[in-house]
């Protein structure tokens, strides 16, 4: 018994449907879910419609092209808006899977991610050295350097602000250097 395909596997495949491209087993695996399938078929028809409008027109652009372009294009936008999603780990399995996929057909694509790998790793490494390199208490030096009294016995909170807005204003401060 052969197993059924999805909407997504044969979406993929449509166009190589449509070529006589597929292996018989396959044709008819599509074939098969065609007719089972609406949305599918309705996909199937347009993209149909789509290649015979062409054909009459005996229009000098190859539809194959046209096709691939536009799903190209399509398949990037989608690329770019999960790209930090992606990079943060935040994606299920299936769009994880989906950015590999595209990252790995599409080489502006991998250029992105690995640009953004590059400075991901740039801001890691950065925020690393800062620190390292913090060996005192920033509010201490700051309040001593005011003459004001140490309140030292103030919640650790404010510390943690002001530790946060320092680390916050040297990220900003690289990363403006890094694009300027």
């Amino acid at each position: 018994m052969q197993r059924e395909l999805t909407c997504e596997q044969v979406g993929a495949i449509i166009t190589f449907y449509i070529e006589g491209r597929l292996s018989d087993p396959l044709q008819k695996a599509v074939r098969h879910h065609l007719e089972i399938c609406p949305e599918c078929n309705a996909k199937y028809e347009e993209i149909k419609q789509m290649l015979m409008r062409y054909k009459n027109k005996k229009c000098p652009n190859n539809i194959e092209d046209d096709v691939q372009n536009n799903f190209k294009q399509k398949q990037y936008a989608e690329f770019k808006s999960n790209l930090s999603a992606y990079l943060d780990n935040e994606l299920d399995d299936k769009e994880n899977i989906r950015i590999k996929k595209i990252t790995i057909s599409n080489p502006i694509a991998r250029k992105d991610l690995e640009e953004m790998y590059a400075f991901k790793r740039l801001l890691h490494n950065s925020f690393e050295k800062t620190k390292s390199d913090i060996k005192y208490d920033f509010s201490k030096q700051v309040l001593s350097q005011m003459n004001l009294p140490d309140k030292s016995s103030e919640p650790n909170f404010r510390r943690l602000v002001v530790l946060f807005c320092l680390m916050f204003a040297i990220i900003v401060i690289f990363a403006l250097n890094l694009w300027g």
